[in-house]
């Protein structure tokens, strides 16, 4: 079995040069999102790859150590990340690192190991087992915006889209503490609605100072009131949309809507 090396992805520049070139990669393996997770909750990352030290790198894969009372000690393939791809070319190489994490986990007393894959193994490596699934919703931004439009659900999407631009409703962008706190009060609006503790705000705003104009946050208002806010992340080609939150007494007016399809354009 091929040899596999760990690397800090912070402090090796050779895995910022990796993921720039890697097709697979996403934001979420970028060192900006890396560095958001260590500020705000401590989170280690730590990477491993078959590349021998001083070699520029052919593979990889990335993860957080992370330690809790409740939770355990555990390595996750990323920590609050929608999905995070083994970058490697084979199942050879993917079973090289999960033999290297396996005697990690041993030697170091974690109690499991998790990955996120973007896509469905295959043939899952020898240890690794399902333990929950999810869908991934994606929309191609190649065609004509009006042909998007088109594409939208008429009721759901098309309708409320409408809607919103009849009210009048203003839209704002970008990263300043401003934006950032109307978002946070909406947020903690949504989340005691659902019944859900909210991230700090410490989190999104470090989100704001690693990922720069890469994050924005979006807040649709009316008349002057904050009803609706989202936060999309970019990363070469793809635009994500990460979170969301609203005002329950604003919702006929369409305010998420008109913010997903600002996004769509602007992605576009």
């Amino acid at each position: 079995m091929t040899m596999a090396y760990s690397m800090d992805p912070l402090r090796d520049p050779r895995w910022a040069a990796f993921i720039d070139g890697h097709p697979q990669a996403s934001v979420f393996h970028t060192p900006a999102w890396l560095e958001a997770l260590r500020r705000t909750y401590g989170y280690e990352p730590i990477a491993y790859t078959t590349t021998p030290p001083g070699i520029e790198l052919t593979n990889g894969i990335v993860l957080c150590r992370v330690y809790s009372p409740i939770t355990g000690r555990r390595v996750v393939s990323l920590p609050f990340s929608d999905h995070c791809e083994p970058l490697v070319e084979g199942p050879e190489e993917l079973e090289s690192l999960i033999h290297s994490l396996e005697r990690d986990c041993i030697s170091e007393r974690w109690d499991y190991f998790e990955v996120r894959p973007r896509t469905a193994l295959a043939a899952p490596p020898r240890g690794l087992k399902p333990a929950q699934a999810f869908y991934l919703h994606s929309m191609d931004l190649t065609p004509e915006i009006k042909d998007i439009f088109q594409r939208l659900h008429k009721d759901s999407a098309q309708r409320k889209i409408r809607r919103a631009e009849r009210e009048r409703l203003t839209y704002e962008e970008g990263q300043t503490e401003t934006l950032l706190e109307k978002f946070y009060q909406l947020l903690l609006r949504t989340r005691r609605r659902q019944h859900l503790p909210p991230h700090p705000r410490l989190w999104y705003r470090n989100l704001v100072n690693c990922l720069g104009a890469k994050m924005k946050l979006r807040i649709a208002s009316k008349a002057g009131q904050p009803i609706a806010s989202i936060v999309t992340l970019s990363f070469k080609d793809v635009l994500v949309y990460k979170y969301g939150c609203s005002d329950e007494r604003f919702h006929n007016l369409g305010g998420i809507r008109i913010l997903m399809w600002n996004s769509l354009q602007d992605g576009k």
